[in-house]
């Protein structure tokens, strides 16, 4: 087959969309031995999928350090992006800090099996921790393609922002992306804000926080989410017990196109989005 007809069928949309995730607690500062979790975490997936998710900073964790962790474009951790988007023939989705000669920012990374990628370079770098000053803010929303799908990449704190991540009247996408570190002391506004995304845009969420317990003491709790265009989770892990269990796991989804595009037909709620 050419490649020409190979493109061609990766851009046709499915109907179902299989997305996976993983809830992860973070091994600090130690990118080989996160690699060497995700990679065992998605070996045991079933079935295939078209998308594996994981946290904001997979490789390294969020924290004090982001300036000095960061890797030259196309670096280790995008080596092994590349490597488990291969394995599995799905898009691979996570964040890592990346060194620019502006400085660095915490881009979120899309990448296909065959190389190619698209990032989301933070737009709102957390002032309640040290990423703010050693962290530059992305100026660019962006929604990527892929097997049809249009989707929005989005960080941790963006969630907090409606405007951020408004849908348009004509659909901008069809998917929110967000990876994430977001504490255990906030869960329930990362759960609420989930879902109340996915209901104002009338579009799929896909939230992947991280699980377990950082070097500096803070406590992740997950949460992590499939929610539908509704605001009802498909499927969602608790909030952790600290004393007893990190929750590190994987969960699948199947993301239905005619599902959504019946929703929005019968209920045109983007016809009377505010003016941005």
């Amino acid at each position: 087959m050419s490649a020409i007809a190979n493109d061609y069928i990766e851009d046709m949309k499915q109907n179902k969309l299989r997305v996976a995730l993983y809830q992860q607690d973070i091994v600090w500062e130690d990118p080989q031995a996160n690699f060497d979790k995700v990679e065992k975490a998605f070996s045991m997936l079933s079935q295939p999928v078209d998308i594996l998710v994981v946290p904001e900073t997979f490789s390294t964790g969020f924290g004090d350090h982001m300036a000095r962790q960061a890797e030259k474009p196309c670096g280790a951790t995008f080596g092994f992006a590349h490597a488990m988007a291969q394995k599995h023939n799905a898009l691979f989705v996570g964040s890592w800090t990346v060194c620019q000669p502006e400085g660095v920012y915490n881009r979120m990374h899309l990448v296909r099996p065959d190389g190619s990628f698209e990032y989301y370079d933070k737009g709102h770098t957390f002032r309640m921790s040290s990423e703010a000053s050693q962290v530059l803010r992305g100026q660019r929303r962006v929604t990527v393609e892929w097997r049809g799908w249009r989707i929005r990449p989005a960080v941790c704190y963006d969630l907090r922002f409606p405007l951020w991540l408004r849908n348009s009247a004509d659909w901008d996408y069809d998917l929110l992306m967000v990876c994430a570190n977001w504490p255990g002391s906030r869960h329930h506004a990362w759960t609420t804000l989930l879902k109340a995304r996915a209901i104002e845009n009338l579009s799929y969420a896909v939230g992947c926080n991280r699980t377990g317990c950082d070097s500096t003491g803070i406590e992740y709790a997950g949460c992590s989410a499939i929610v539908d265009f509704k605001g009802l989770p498909m499927c969602q892990i608790e909030p952790r017990d600290a004393a007893n269990d990190t929750s590190e796991r994987v969960i699948v989804a199947e993301l239905d196109a005619e599902k959504l595009d019946t929703f929005r037909e019968h209920w045109p709620f983007n016809l009377d989005f505010d003016i941005q």
